[in-house]
């Protein structure tokens, strides 16, 4: 059984940083197309980053650009995502998703996915 679990949320104010995680038990998470999705109260659940098995490539939605990183300790089974400059619309349950793949395919969808955690709250508030 894959399990996919992400730490590190919290509540942070306007202009400030976090970094969540995502660790990952039963497989080898580098050999495994990793993402970020984030899903606000009322909304659909968005792609934020993705990072590649093998080249290790990123991907960023327009949104967090230049503000999020994306990372994975491949030794460890862990992703990251150090996100900067945050803005009350960053507001949202971050989810880790996984899929058996050495590629991925950008821009994700929600259906190219086959594992995912049960999510991590973010609020970023004054």
């Amino acid at each position: 059984q894959v399990q996919l679990e992400e730490s590190g949320g919290g509540t942070v104010q306007p202009g400030g940083s976090l970094r969540v995680s995502c660790a990952s038990s039963g497989h080898n998470a580098s050999t495994y197309c990793l993402a970020w999705f984030r899903q606000a109260p009322g909304e659909e659940r968005a792609a934020v980053a993705t990072i590649s098995a093998w080249s290790s490539t990123t991907w960023y939605a327009a949104s967090v650009k230049g503000r999020f990183i994306i990372s994975r300790d491949k030794a460890e089974n862990t992703m990251y995502l150090q996100m900067n400059s945050l803005k009350p619309e960053d507001s949202a349950i971050y989810y880790c998703a996984a899929r058996g793949s050495d590629y991925c395919i950008n821009p994700p969808k929600l259906n190219y996915f086959q594992f995912w955690g049960q999510g991590t709250q973010v609020t970023v508030s004054s």
